[in-house]
């Protein structure tokens, strides 16, 4: 079936973070969001009938977690990845920042150390420090071609000491999909100095073609047996506000523990859509994905090709993976905020700040083309003017 990523939804008076938040803060005033990463499209049907067949029943009582909800992770990490996992390998988490928040205080204490990489999403940072942990950057680099790579020589001097390292894969910002060589010498180094490795795999299964994604437990056995992997549909099917995820933990004495830290929160189950949206994302979207990730590939092209025609002195960091955008507005010379300032009151566009993904984010915007063209036309429509007046 031909998806109509074209319709336009109206998502104002929602309570939605991306819509609303921002209008509070704005006094109204006329804008197109373009941050949070959530998609503009409406959630395949498979998920809203597989809601709405339990709303049909009436009655919204409490749900145990189902074997078919294994089975179609099971079934979509081996079709996908090529990765073989077993049910007591898989663990459900009320979200991958939770997730990560319960790993960071079950595998690390208060004044430990974690790495991250920067730029970086915020509660890779931002969770450790209200962990009472001691972050430490390490800064990625930006080649030639404008892409994103490990300082490795820097990395094996930063990971000293470190208890955890927090990996996002794909990386958020910039969309890069790690290789397969970059994930396993990341992985020996891990292992040699004694780091656990936290995975956040959430724009894995938005990997555009021909790219890749590796799930970081199947590049080599050190790095199965030393990280635990969190995965969500809820990127590429549009469905976060669900907080539908898990982790998958191969090593034995490690899942244990998780396991039994989790369930001393009282946080291993979930309410009932969580559970049935994931099964039907897995088992009967087929249709969906591949239609979405060319239609983004095509709103990426769209942008890359407007900036460089009209607006040049902003490149973009081009996404291998997921709908967002690292726009480098380094050579327009604003600072920070001077910058914010221009896409929100001149251009009419709310971004996430570059540096607000670290310090290594400075002088970029982030933007989110996980929405329909005509919104995308409109809003660079209306940066390339604002552009083109000041610029």
């Amino acid at each position: 079936m031909k998806i109509n990523f074209d319709e336009v939804i109206d998502r104002n008076n929602t309570d939605s973070v991306k819509y609303d938040e921002p209008a509070m803060e704005m006094n109204n005033k006329d804008f197109i969001p373009m941050w949070v990463a959530d998609m503009d499209f409406k959630t395949p049907s498979p998920i809203l009938k597989s809601i709405q067949n339990m709303l049909d029943k009436g009655v919204l009582g409490y749900t145990m977690l189902p074997s078919r909800w294994h089975e179609a992770i099971k079934r979509w990490t081996k079709n996908r990845y090529n990765w073989i996992v077993e049910d007591e390998e898989i663990i459900f988490t009320p979200g991958i920042v939770r997730g990560i928040a319960f790993a960071i205080q079950c595998f690390s204490q208060p004044e430990d150390k974690i790495l991250v990489m920067s730029p970086v999403y915020p509660p890779f940072f931002n969770v450790p420090i209200a962990n009472k942990r001691k972050v430490t950057y390490n800064s990625l680099l930006i080649d030639k071609n404008h892409e994103f790579q490990i300082d490795f020589k820097q990395f094996e001097k930063d990971i000293q000491g470190a208890k955890l390292f927090i990996l996002c894969n794909p990386h958020n910002p910039g969309g890069k999909v790690w290789t397969k060589e970059e994930l396993q010498k990341i992985a020996h180094i891990c292992k040699k100095n004694d780091v656990l490795i936290i995975s956040d795999e959430i724009h894995a299964d938005l990997t555009l073609p021909p790219h890749q994604h590796h799930a970081f437990a199947t590049v080599s056995t050190e790095a199965e047996q030393n990280s635990i992997v969190f995965m969500s549909p809820s990127k590429a099917f549009n469905m976060p506000g669900l907080a539908s995820s898990y982790c998958i933990i191969k090593d034995k004495k490690r899942r244990e523990e998780y396991q039994s830290f989790v369930e001393a929160l009282d946080v291993t189950s979930s309410h009932m859509f969580a559970y049935c949206s994931l099964i039907a994302a897995y088992n009967e979207c087929s249709d969906w994905l591949p239609q979405l990730l060319e239609y983004i590939q095509g709103n990426i092209n769209y942008v890359s090709q407007l900036l460089k025609e009209k607006m040049p002195r902003i490149k973009m960091i081009k996404p291998e993976a997921s709908y967002l955008i690292f726009l480098d507005c380094r050579e327009l010379g604003l600072a920070d905020n001077k910058l914010d300032a221009f896409f929100k009151e001149e251009a009419g566009l709310i971004l996430n700040p570059g540096i607000s993904f670290g310090k290594g984010g400075s002088g970029f915007m982030r933007l989110n083309v996980g929405c329909p063209k005509p919104i995308l036309e409109k809003a660079m429509n209306q940066l390339m003017k604002a552009y083109q007046a000041k610029f």
